[in-house]
C-alpha cells in the first residue's frame, strides 16, 4: 500500500511528481489546493465556510483544513493510498495527521519523501512558469516562508525516521525512477 507525503520548496516538482506515482500507483494524489478549490465548488459544509475566508481574501484556518483533509482521507479511493501534497505544512498540522492516521491504525506505514533542489534551479523553474505573480522578489519571499514554516517538517519526520530525500535536480524522468525505487524498496 502506498501512502506518501511529498515535502519540498516551491518548485521542487511535488505536484508534477505526485501526478505521475497517483496514475502509476492508481492512488489519488491528494492536493490540499485542489481539496480546498473542490469542497468550495461543491458547496460541502466545511467549502462553505472555507469560502468564507477566501473571499475575504485570508488564509483559511488549520483546523478547517485539517477537516478537509480528514474527509478526504476518508473517501473511497483513498482506501488504498494516496499521496499528500502540500500537507502538511506545519509542525502543528504534522501532529494532527499523525493522530489522525494513529486513530486509523496506518501511521506506521506512511513515507515522506523531500524533494531537494538548489534555491537558483527552484527561482529558474518558477519564473518559467510565467505566471504574473512569479517575479524573483516574490519567489525569493516565497522561498523564505517555505524555510520558515515548512522546512522544520523535514526535522520532524527526520526524528521519526520516515524522512528519505530525493535529489528533485534531475531530469522528470530520473526523478520519477528515483521515486519509484524508493517506493518499492
Amino acid at each position: 500500500m502506498t501512502r506518501l507525503i511529498f515535502l519540498g520548496a516551491p518548485g521542487a516538482g511535488k505536484g508534477t511528481q505526485a501526478q505521475t506515482l497517483a496514475h502509476h500507483r492508481n492512488i489519488p494524489h491528494v492536493s490540499t489546493g485542489d481539496i480546498l478549490r473542490q469542497a468550495m465548488q461543491k458547496q460541502t459544509p466545511l467549502g462553505v465556510r472555507a469560502q468564507d475566508y477566501v473571499s475575504r481574501g485570508e488564509l483559511v484556518p488549520d483546523q478547517l483544513v485539517n477537516d478537509l483533509v480528514e474527509e478526504r482521507l476518508d473517501e473511497p479511493d483513498a482506501q488504498d493510498g494516496w499521496i499528500l501534497d502540500g500537507f502538511p505544512r506545519k509542525v502543528s498540522q504534522a501532529f494532527f495527521l499523525d493522530e489522525l492516521l494513529q486513530q486509523k491504525q496506518i501511521h506506521q506505514d506512511v513515507r515522506v519523501i523531500n524533494l531537494e533542489v538548489p534555491d537558483d534551479v527552484l527561482i529558474a523553474r518558477l519564473l518559467g512558469r510565467g505566471r504574473a505573480d512569479d517575479n524573483e522578489e516574490v519567489i525569493r519571499r516565497r522561498l523564505e516562508v517555505y524555510r520558515e514554516q515548512t522546512a522544520p517538517l523535514i526535522d520532524f519526520y527526520r526524528d521519526r525516521q520516515q524522512l528519505v530525500s530525493v535529489n528533485g535536480n534531475q531530469s522528470l524522468e530520473e526523478v520519477t525512477a528515483e521515486l519509484l525505487n524508493v517506493i518499492d524498496s
